[in-house]
C-alpha cells in the first residue's frame, strides 16, 4: 500500500499490518486478565488526573458517572497499544526466522489457541464462583 502525504511518501505492507495484529489479538486474548487490569488502572489514572481540573468537588462528583464511563472507554481504547507494540514485535521475529507464511499461519493458530484458553478461564472462573456461593 503506497501511502502519498505530500513531501513524505512510503510504503506500507499490508500482509505486516495484518500478521501484527493478529499476533496482537492473540496476545490480548491469552493475557486477557492484565487487559483487563490494564484497562482499569489507566481509568482509574486518568479519573484522578481530572480532579485537578475542577474547582469545587460537588463539580467533580456532579459529572463523575460520565467521566468514569468516558475514562473506562479511553483506557480500553488505550490498553490495546501495548498488545500491538509486542504483537509487531512476535509478528517480525516469526516474519524474520520462519517467514511470511508463518506469521498469518502461526498467528491464526495462536489466536485460536488463545481464544479457547480464554473461554475455558472463564468457564473455570464461574464454575469457582458458584461454588464459593
Amino acid at each position: 500500500m503506497y501511502i502519498d502525504l505530500g513531501p513524505f511518501a512510503f510504503e506500507i505492507d499490508p500482509g505486516a499490518i495484518a500478521g501484527a495484529a493478529l499476533w496482537a489479538m492473540a496476545l490480548y486474548l491469552g493475557f486477557s486478565p492484565l487487559a483487563g487490569a490494564l484497562t482499569d488502572a489507566l481509568a482509574a489514572w486518568m479519573g484522578n488526573a481530572e480532579k485537578s481540573l475542577y474547582a469545587t468537588k460537588e463539580e467533580f462528583e456532579s459529572t463523575r458517572t460520565a467521566r468514569e464511563a468516558q475514562n473506562t472507554f479511553y483506557g480500553s481504547l488505550l490498553s490495546v497499544l501495548p498488545f500491538l507494540v509486542v504483537g509487531t514485535l512476535l509478528s517480525l521475529a516469526v516474519n524474520v526466522s520462519l517467514g511470511e507464511d508463518w506469521v498469518f499461519s502461526g498467528g491464526v493458530l495462536v489466536t485460536l489457541l488463545c481464544g479457547v484458553y480464554d473461554l475455558d478461564r472463564r468457564n473455570r472462573d464461574d464454575d469457582d464462583d458458584e461454588e464459593n456461593e
